[in-house]
């Protein structure tokens, strides 16, 4: 039986065989029976690791060990309000945080990028709302850049190049072009202001099928 660590960018942790292009973790969520709990998070520093760093083997939600969690991409783990890793992806955070400066101060290279823990902390109140869930927030789908998630009609949508595709745990399925409707935004909002100062998540490659 799979083990329950793939994140959907409805904010959602599920139990699938399908394999993803990053890794990331939120703390230890789960018990001595590789059983989530409650919690969905022990810190506000949810990040997006590389699959193979320094390339060491373990075994999946050993006890007393992070629990590793599986995206289908980086759009993805945007969308679930993680960020690159400042270890092992560290190009990849400096990017994002390069942007995540930009769109904040609203001139390019105005500002030095912000640290890491700045990044969590806004980020956090971000995601979240005060009961705990997904936070969501309306815009024009037309209005939005590449990387950003949505939700339509219950299911999830990748805006990319022009359309809108079909989110699923194995990859991505139809597309439809963008329209003037109101959506409701996945990613969270600094992180779609970082998306539209530049930053360019990598994208699972059923993109390109």
């Amino acid at each position: 039986m799979p083990l329950q660590n793939r994140v959907t960018p409805l904010g959602e942790i599920v139990a699938d065989s399908a394999r993803g292009l990053f890794m990331g973790n939120r703390g230890i969520l789960h018990d001595d029976q590789k059983r989530l709990g409650r919690s969905r998070w022990r810190h506000p520093n949810w990040i997006v690791c590389s699959l193979d760093y320094r390339a060491t083997p373990r075994p999946l939600m050993a006890p007393g060990a992070y629990t590793e969690l599986f995206f289908l991409d980086e759009a993805t783990a945007l969308a679930a309000g993680h960020r690159p890793c400042a270890l092992c992806r560290r190009p990849a955070f400096r990017r994002f945080a390069a942007a995540w400066g930009a769109a904040a101060s609203g001139a390019q290279g105005a500002d030095a990028p912000p640290s890491a823990g700045r990044i969590d902390r806004e980020l956090h109140a971000a995601r979240l709302t005060d009961d705990r869930r997904q936070r969501r927030h309306p815009a024009p789908l037309a209005s939005l850049p590449d990387g950003a998630m949505v939700e339509i009609d219950g299911a999830p949508w990748l805006v990319h190049a022009g359309r809108r595709h079909r989110w699923t745990l194995a990859g991505y399925r139809e597309a439809e072009p963008l329209d003037g409707r109101t959506v409701a935004v996945l990613t969270p909002e600094p992180s779609v202001a970082a998306l539209r100062a530049g930053f360019a998540p990598v994208l699972h490659p059923s993109l390109s099928g």
